[in-house]
């Protein structure tokens, strides 16, 4: 008997992903997927199933599908698909957490007639917590899902996103190692961001609220396309090059920090971003500071200089 279970859970599975590969960049294998009989029912109830490796390949099936608008317009709104995801969402383990984190993303979509539902059953804070996964895969997820359901959500879902996330938490994921949150997060809200970055600076706040700030824009001059973001907001390159040459030996080394991130030779469109910083008077001020009397900015200006050089 167990035998058998193990083998009947090993050709569910098998199929589970045959269809997964088959509709992930087809929409016409999708219809086919949907419309066959009792197909929707049958992945819906491998969300449940005792094997691990069949809710995965459920899920993952789910996902393919997931990727059509006609799709999650029908046949995921006819079967009420998001119900079994959600709960799936409650407890399981982080590969099957991702998958499912990946489909609710897309039913999370403005088009979607499931997203409503969805947000009545109170996913806010399920997706918040997301975010403090140790998963990068996860708090990426966590963060997309709720971008999808911020837009142009009325202004009680915005105020009970940030509720729930966060000030302190939307600063942190914008500090995040992984780049690709920065990417993502300045894509959707870079513009928002910037403004609040600007008002701080530009008020009277502690050395230490100011310092935060400027590292919020160092992690941001860390991403790939948050990086052309920054260097075309002229103003903000003007704030940083002033704290560069502040008094406070802090805000002095968060500020050189932004630019050596922005420099970075490695990285694409280096050159370009060192000849307009150039022009803008940002060498002769890293100059000055390798000849500061402080250790730690001395050695970041000369590691800046460098990028130059190299």
């Amino acid at each position: 008997m167990d035998h058998d279970l193990k083998h009947a859970h090993e050709l569910r599975q098998a199929a589970f992903k045959l269809y997964a590969s088959l509709g992930s960049n087809d929409e016409d294998i999708r219809k086919k997927i949907t419309e066959t009989e009792n197909m929707m029912d049958r992945i819906v109830s491998g969300l449940s199933e005792s094997s691990i490796k069949v809710r995965l390949a459920a899920v993952r099936c789910l996902h393919s599908l997931s990727r059509s608008v006609q799709q999650l317009r029908t046949s995921f709104h006819d079967h009420a698909v998001w119900k079994p995801l959600m709960k799936l969402l409650q407890n399981a383990p982080d590969e099957v957490l991702v998958m499912a984190s990946s489909t609710l993303c897309n039913l999370l979509l403005e088009f979607s007639p499931s997203k409503e539902p969805i947000l009545e059953s109170g996913v806010i804070e399920l997706l918040c917590t997301l975010t403090q996964s140790d998963s990068p895969a996860l708090r990426v997820n966590g963060i997309w899902a709720l971008m999808n359901m911020a837009f142009q959500a009325d202004q009680k879902v915005k105020v009970e996103i940030v509720r729930c996330l966060g000030t302190e938490q939307l600063f942190r994921l914008l500090s995040d190692p992984d780049s690709n949150h920065i990417d993502q997060i300045m894509s959707s809200h870079g513009k928002q961001i910037l403004q609040a970055v600007t008002l701080i600076l530009e008020a009277e706040h502690s050395v230490e609220v100011k310092e935060q700030t400027l590292c919020i824009l160092a992690n941001i001059a860390d991403g790939n396309t948050a990086k052309e973001i920054l260097m075309t907001n002229d103003d903000m390159l003007q704030k940083i090059k002033y704290y560069m040459g502040h008094s406070n030996v802090k805000l002095q080394l968060a500020a050189t920090f932004c630019i050596s991130n922005l420099i970075w030779n490695e990285e694409d469109g280096s050159q370009e971003r060192q000849d307009k910083l150039r022009e803008m008077g940002f060498v002769d001020i890293l100059h000055k500071l390798t000849q500061a009397s402080d250790p730690n900015l001395c050695d970041r200006a000369k590691t800046a200089m460098q990028q130059y050089l190299a």
